[in-house]
């Protein structure tokens, strides 16, 4: 296994948008998350935001960045050809994609990481000048402490799910299609139907709504799942996704 490892990594590692891609998803994340902040406010009377959910909010537009270098991690390879090589060279196909798995896993949680601490910090001053208080942004806090984590955990399951989904679709603009229109199709559906059992049956499967009640801290009685059941339902799409793409991977020829 260490030598699939070594290989994954060094692929990835030279692959000339991985650098490029890592940085996106620090900024887009941090980003995000400093305007989401600054557009909201809450008075001496109070507000009904969730001051920690607005400073990691970036985390729904960083995920993009996030599934595009899951995608590539396999996909690129299928669009170069060096796939044949690959597996050539390492026949053992479930060990292949058990080693991107865990390359991509790891860059992704170095990344997320980065990009949730700096979320974190660039976000509660902005925050503090709104007029929210400063118990709810305390950074020992249990509940942001567990936001913090959950998120970065969220982002390593929507890679794990984005390679899954690119291993059985080998396509580069098909498995980024596919993943963002699961990720962001879900919330537009909720909107759209009225039906009250729908829409929480929708959001309880929903891959990005479900795993980011993980960084709810104010109204968790009134959710569908709580955060951490919630933040199961990405890792069973992650699960999913590389287990289907896994036994396609095994079945096709390369």
């Amino acid at each position: 296994m260490r030598a699939h490892l070594h290989a994954e990594w060094t692929k990835l590692r030279t692959l000339s948008g991985t650098g490029r891609l890592l940085l996106t998803i620090i900024v887009l994340t941090v980003a995000a998350s400093a305007a989401a902040s600054a557009v909201v406010s809450c008075s001496s009377a109070g507000c009904g935001y969730d001051p920690v959910r607005i400073g990691l909010f970036g985390v729904q537009v960083g995920q993009a960045a996030v599934a595009v270098l899951a995608v590539l991690a396999i996909s690129g390879e299928y669009g170069t050809g060096m796939i044949h090589l690959t597996l050539t060279a390492m026949p053992h196909r479930a060990k292949v994609l058990a080693a991107k798995a865990i390359v991509v896993a790891g860059l992704t949680l170095a990344a997320g990481a980065v990009a949730v601490l700096a979320s974190v910090l660039a976000t509660r001053p902005i925050l503090l000048d709104h007029g929210f208080p400063p118990e709810s942004l305390l950074p020992t806090g249990g509940p942001l402490l567990r936001t913090a984590f959950g998120s970065v955990l969220y982002l390593v399951f929507i890679a794990l799910f984005s390679l899954g989904v690119a291993t059985a679709v080998r396509d580069s603009a098909a498995a980024v299609g596919v993943v963002l229109g699961l990720l962001y199709l879900f919330p537009a559906l909720i909107l759209m139907i009225a039906d009250s059992d729908w829409q929480r049956l929708l959001w309880q499967v929903s891959p990005m709504n479900a795993g980011l009640a993980v960084q709810a801290t104010t109204g968790l009685s009134s959710l569908p799942l709580s955060p951490w059941a919630g933040l199961g339902v990405p890792a069973a799409w992650a699960v999913a996704a590389l287990l289907g793409g896994g036994l396609l991977l095994r079945a096709r020829d390369a």
